[in-house]
């Protein structure tokens, strides 16, 4: 037997919830990458992993005996059109495994293939998103934001028809559980209210143990989700993440960032950047992020409506009032982290226009986003001796900041800057760059973009020398206007 502490908690709960999925045997895996550190976190035998035997579970092609796949039901909203019968298309759930500190952790592999849930999809992954998802996702981690981590990334050793013929790949991903606004939507949209109860016991006792103590516990648990989606989506715009397809299937319910796809970060800061190829109304802009979020969070409500009260119009004022909540969560933690990166610790009625105004004259003026905060966090820039060519434009702005600055607590200017640069990073996964690194990985086999960028963006606030090129915004031909998910 393989040393994997692996148990399949999700296996305990009745069987319409998932679906025992066949392997699609890879006819060549072969191991990209494997996270040593997070396989350790997670006590599993990186060793192991790395074998033969390891790279063929990691692949999908072959499970060791204890290793029972399966593959999650879940309904969802698509880009705002309801479809009841989604599910894990390409995704297996191995198991989980509980860490040292008592945490626990979804194994779960991506693209390796049909599953029941399918809908006469391939069920495959290919390489570029698969290198796309490992980079963005760990650079995600190393920013502190709340997201899934990749584990492994495997070649199949088989080709897959997107618009051409493409390696394929799967990506062995990690998450406190893959449970999703449209996995209660999916019991919701089915009036199976047993089902709903035992889904919500299952997410409190994982996700919000002390939900379970409270009066109401369903409701309390529709709080603690929709605190932690607002506190999450604040710190996506803090650092001009756009996730590119806030599908309500694609929002889980612990608070972490699942399923990139069309995901990027900004580099010239534009409200209405939109990443995926079909969003052509901008539903997805990186401006309407909170506004989406709100809107599955309201539909998360409405599916759990039948348990909060036998009285429907009381279980739909009690969801009201909680769903009141969030706009009020999300503007307290986006602007206490704005003013962060921008070196203020006290909060004035003002705030908000002064947010606002630094914004507006970084659109009017094409300002790199990453490099506008990180020039701020320079001693030199905040004293005024110096403005970097990335500031030029925001002179009128700059004036009022620093006037600001002086109504703060008197710190020193290079503990401010300090204290700036700890929360504006100089290292994003640029999109021009992870396009470069896909298409040497894709074309030639080679990874060392990759690996070069993974030790970059591990740690992204210190800065490296010889690495400037990471830093510079992409030329008017290297613009990278949508991303893809590689479905």
């Amino acid at each position: 037997m393989a040393p994997l502490p692996f148990r399949q908690s999700y296996a305990a709960l009745p069987e319409r919830f998932y679906a025992n999925a066949p392997l699609s045997p890879a006819p060549a895996p072969k191991l990209i990458r494997l996270n040593y550190a997070l396989a350790e976190q997670l006590g599993l035998d990186a060793e192991w992993l790395a074998s033969p035997q390891g790279v063929a579970m990691l692949a999908g092609s072959a499970m060791p005996e204890g290793v029972d796949p399966l593959s999650t039901a879940y309904a969802g909203h698509q880009f705002g059109s309801f479809n009841p019968h989604l599910g894990d298309g390409r995704a297996l759930l191995l198991g989980d495994v509980q860490d040292a500190q008592g945490h626990v952790w979804e194994v779960q592999l991506k693209g390796s293939g049909p599953t029941p849930f399918s809908r006469r999809g391939d069920g495959r992954a290919v390489l570029g998103p698969v290198l796309r998802e490992y980079v963005v996702s760990e650079a995600m981690h190393a920013l502190g934001i709340p997201t899934t981590r990749a584990l492994a990334a495997v070649k199949t050793g088989m080709t897959v028809l997107r618009e051409t013929m493409l390696p394929g790949a799967v990506l062995a991903r990690v998450a406190s559980s893959h449970i999703r606004v449209g996995t209660f939507q999916y019991f919701a949209s089915r009036q199976d209210v047993a089902g709903l109860r035992i889904l919500a016991d299952f997410a409190i006792a994982r996700h919000y143990p002390q939900a379970a103590q409270a009066p109401m516990p369903y409701l309390a648990f529709l709080q603690q989700v929709i605190a932690a989606q607002a506190k999450l989506i604040a710190q996506w715009m803090l650092v001009g993440f756009i996730h590119g397809v806030m599908n309500t299937d694609n929002m889980a319910v612990s608070g972490e960032t699942i399923d990139y796809g069309p995901c990027a970060f900004m580099d010239q800061y534009d409200p209405n950047a939109v990443f995926s190829f079909i969003d052509e109304r901008g539903r997805y802009a990186f401006t309407n992020q909170p506004t989406i979020a709100l809107w599955n969070l309201t539909r998360l409500a409405e599916a759990l409506l039948p348990l909060f009260s036998e009285d429907e119009e009381e279980s739909v004022a009690l969801a009201g009032q909680a769903l009141e909540q969030f706009g009020g969560l999300f503007h307290g933690a986006y602007f206490a982290g704005l003013r962060a990166k921008l070196g203020l610790k006290t909060q004035q009625a003002e705030d908000e226009t002064f947010f606002h105004a630094l914004f507006a004259q970084m659109q009017e003026h094409q300002a790199d986003f990453t490099n506008t905060f990180r020039s701020l966090s320079d001693e030199r820039v905040i004293t005024g001796e110096y403005v970097s060519d990335t500031l030029n434009g925001l002179q009128p702005w700059l004036i009022q900041w620093r006037q600001r600055l002086t109504q703060e607590a008197e710190d020193a200017p290079a503990i401010r800057a300090e204290n700036m640069r700890h929360v504006n990073p100089c290292y994003i996964p640029r999109n021009h760059l992870i396009e470069a690194m896909i298409s040497a990985a894709v074309n030639n086999d080679d990874y060392t973009l990759f690996e070069e960028m993974l030790r970059l963006t591990a740690s992204p606030y210190t800065k490296q020398a010889g690495m400037m090129r990471y830093t510079q915004p992409p030329q008017p031909e290297e613009r990278v206007r949508y991303t893809f998910c590689g479905t």
